[in-house]
């Protein structure tokens, strides 16, 4: 029965102090919130990602569709079952229903296949497609849609966002489609050879599944678990400094504690049992704030991945299990790892020894060391690393030695700063000030650690951002020469264009690719004609002399820089595949996560007759780009979304650019202010615990204006020491990031430039933050009664 009084007098200090149990709740909060945020938005994706592959027409089949790109006939179908095909017809419809965008897709319910991971249709009953009033599965959340339109349905959880099935028969004449289909897909079961179809249908091969999609995304969500695991850490070094800073205030009560016949077995017990409450309180209102944080995170990141990667993924946000458990299992187990040192620590002291001020500077002076120690080994790791870095999870441990290292080196660092700034000092206030900064540095210690990893991390996604922008814009303006794009829909048409634009023109750059295995992965392979377009405009990183010239040599071929560096390959050496041409360039192909080859258009059309040019690059006279566009859509008849100019093409592509990176920024900031919070909180914390270093400097003669002064003057000081320390460490992140982390990722390599305005700016924030976190606790000091700081001379200390 001791343990609950026990338990009681324990929790009697959080009643007497509540703005550390704030801070302690905040800060526990606070590092879950950004670590299930992100796995809430990773969750989301990877559903999305399985919701695609229930709908029926995502490629997983090979499908026949109209070789003049108009839509099949009833007749065409019937006649290809009558030959033996076993192909089933499909038909597509996007309608506005009650405010909702709903895609309804027609199937024939008797031949449809069940896809891999998708909902199988065969197990619905056959006679509820049949209904007279009309029968669809609908995707949750896309109820109303059909409500509108009368129908019965059933809920399928596996289909995604905004999509519903139904006969086809219905879907017909709901769209009063007549005897038309939009294509039929190829059943898995069928012995047909594509040969063997008439010149008026097009056999389209499976392409790329659902698993390849996750697998191309699986860097980014990789990149924001890394961001989220970083937030996290932050949030928790306030969660080991108030915990810390509880243990040091209450280290009179153990004593009392252990002298009244407390064991120290149930002590720790106790206080862990204490820090489970907190943990589960503060993690259940950190997964609800989370929760916001993805809401408010997802379009953008959806966005993300449907440009970068095609991956569509929906733009709501649902609870799912699997990130909550997540949440409040990090905030139990980050509670736990946060208070592992104070508890061995509180063990190890001798019972006498529990209640003095000098021997538990004495043991943080020791732990000061021994992290000092552990920072310098880690250090050594991340440079060992550095150079044998090949992998993602490599390059991400580089990432963690270097980032941990770095922090837990930066109490002694600061530490021994602030030994040389006392020495150097001759009058008596100075050498006071910096010797009172430096008592204070083991309890703000975890609260300087998150603002130098805050500052860092800013550092160095600002440098690889800006520099991937340079070097993307500069890219671009190469890589899109050519003043129109357009896609035709058969290889007449592009004939018409040619003869129409005959004398509008400059150049008609045909723009011709395959599907191929390169290096054991699925690529692309193109063929370019003979054109100074690409002499002058395409960036190449190696080359052999006359590469242009001997690219239209059927045994060469240039690749991109991913294929160069995943299968270590460099000019001279043969392509891992194809017809194994030798490699005579290397090109930078940024925003592409596959392998691919560019040869000349003769050895392109031997390799692929099939494939006919339907898109181009067209060379137009600037002044004339708004008439060529208007004869491609009135003589040529190309639809208008059809014909793309560079500067929409090249808005395009930034703006995924810029989406890309825009939740990386959000965290960037969010952990900052967390940073800034953990330094307000933690000079609050102190500032009590301070009051018998600051009585006798008071009753020496200096005002309490003044030492409120100083003590703003303490957190700019150690703030600016900090950045200082921070901005190299955020510039080997940025290297990191950009030589290792990304090659490994994305196959490419971006060269890194230096920007020192953006870091000025930058330093000036962290020292506002700094000054504004620093704003309250110097105030409360300047107003502290009187009677306060005499009480310190009363109480026999």
């Amino acid at each position: 029965m001791r343990a609950v009084p026990t338990l009681r007098a324990l929790l009697s200090h959080w009643w007497r102090s509540p703005l550390q149990l704030f801070t302690l709740l905040v800060g526990l909060a606070l590092a879950t919130a950004l670590w299930s945020g992100v796995q809430a938005i990773n969750s989301e994706a990877r559903a999305s990602y399985g919701a695609a592959a229930a709908q029926v027409d995502q490629s997983q089949l090979a499908q026949i569709v109209s070789s003049d790109g108009q839509a099949l006939r009833v007749a065409q179908y019937v006649a290809l079952r009558r030959d033996g095909w076993l192909v089933t017809p499909q038909i597509t419809e996007t309608l506005e229903l009650n405010g909702q965008t709903l895609r309804i897709i027609g199937i024939d319910p008797l031949t449809a296949p069940a896809l891999p991971g998708s909902f199988d249709i065969q197990s619905v009953p056959i006679n509820q497609f049949f209904g007279g009033s009309g029968f669809a599965l609908v995707a949750k959340g896309s109820e109303a849609a059909i409500d509108a339109l009368g129908w019965d349905y059933t809920v399928a959880p596996d289909l995604a966002e905004g999509t519903a099935i139904a006969d086809i028969g219905a879907v017909a004449q709901l769209s009063e489609r007549g005897n038309t289909l939009d294509r039929l897909l190829v059943l898995p079961t069928n012995m047909k050879e594509a040969t063997t179809l008439p010149q008026s249908l097009r056999y389209r091969a499976a392409t790329q599944d659902n698993g390849e999609i996750a697998r191309l995304t699986d860097s980014f969500h990789l990149n924001l678990t890394a961001f989220g695991l970083l937030s996290f850490a932050v949030g928790l070094f306030i969660v080991y400094g108030a915990i810390g800073l509880a243990f040091e205030q209450r280290r009179t009560m153990f004593r009392t504690l252990r002298a009244l016949g407390v064991s120290l077995r149930l002590l720790i017990s106790l206080l862990i049992a204490e820090l489970l409450i907190f943990a589960t309180l503060a993690g259940l209102f950190g997964i609800l704030l989370g929760y916001l944080i993805a809401a408010a995170l997802l379009p953008d990141v959806a966005a993300t991945l449907r440009g970068l990667y095609g991956a569509d993924v929906a733009g709501t946000l649902q609870i799912r299990a699997s990130w909550w458990v997540s949440g409040l299992g990090m905030a139990v187990g980050g509670t736990l790892i946060a208070s592992i040192g104070t508890l061995i620590r509180l063990a190890r002291l001798p019972l006498m020894d529990a209640g003095t001020p000098q021997a538990w500077a004495h043991a943080s002076r020791r732990i000061m060391t021994i992290l000092a120690l552990l920072g310098i080994a880690l250090l050594g790791i991340a440079v060992l690393l550095s150079t044998l870095a090949g992998s993602l999870v490599q390059g991400f441990l580089l990432l963690g030695c270097l980032l941990i290292g770095a922090a837990f080196l930066l109490p002694w660092t600061l530490d021994r700063c602030l030994a040389l700034a006392e020495t150097l000092s001759h009058k008596a206030m100075p050498q006071w000030f910096w010797a009172d900064t430096r008592s204070q540095v083991p309890g703000l210690s975890m609260a300087l650690m998150a603002l130098m990893l805050a500052i860092a991390t800013n550092v160095g996604v600002s440098t690889m951002v800006s520099s991937f922008r340079l070097t993307f814009t500069g890219w671009l303006d190469q890589r899109l020469a050519s003043e129109l794009y357009v896609t035709l829909e058969s290889a007449d048409q592009s004939k018409k264009m040619r003869r129409v634009l005959a004398n509008d023109v400059d150049a008609f750059l045909p723009i011709v690719s395959a599907s191929a295995v390169l290096n054991g992965q699925t690529g692309d392979v193109y063929g370019v004609n003979d054109h100074a377009t690409y002499r002058d405009h395409w960036p190449l990183l190696a080359q052999t002399d006359f590469v242009w010239d001997r690219l239209q040599e059927p045994e060469t071929a240039i690749i991109n820089e991913q294929l160069a560096l995943r299968a270590n390959l460099s000019v001279g050496d043969l392509v891992p595949s194809v017809e194994a041409q030798e490699i005579i360039g290397i090109y930078s192909d940024y925003g592409n996560p596959a392998p691919q080859i560019i040869i000349g258009e003769e050895s392109f059309k031997s390799l692929y007759p099939d494939v006919s040019a339907v898109r181009f690059g067209l060379r137009v006279d600037p002044e004339n780009i708004e008439e060529v566009t208007q004869k491609l859509i009135e003589n040529v008849d190309v639809q208008p979304d059809a014909v793309a100019n560079q500067a929409r093409i090249k808005a395009l592509s930034l703006g995924i650019f810029e989406q890309t990176f825009t939740v990386t920024a959000a965290l960037n900031i969010l952990t900052l202010s967390v940073a800034g919070f953990s330094i307000m909180m933690s000079l609050l914390t102190l500032a009590q615990m301070r009051l018998p270093q600051l009585a006798p400097i008071w009753a020496l003669g200096v005002t309490r204006a003044q030492l409120g002064r100083l003590e703003l003057l303490r957190s700019v000081a150690l703030a600016l020491v900090v950045t200082v320390l921070a901005i190299p460490l955020g510039l080997a992140l940025s290297w990191v990031l950009l030589a290792v982390v990304n090659v490994a990722a994305f196959g490419w390599q971006l060269p890194m430039f230096v920007f020192p305005k953006s870091y000025l700016n930058l330093a000036a924030i962290a020292l506002l933050a700094a000054v504004i976190a620093a704003t309250w606790p110097a105030l409360r000091l300047a107003r502290i009664a009187p009677h306060q700081l005499l009480q310190v001379f009363s109480s026999g200390r």
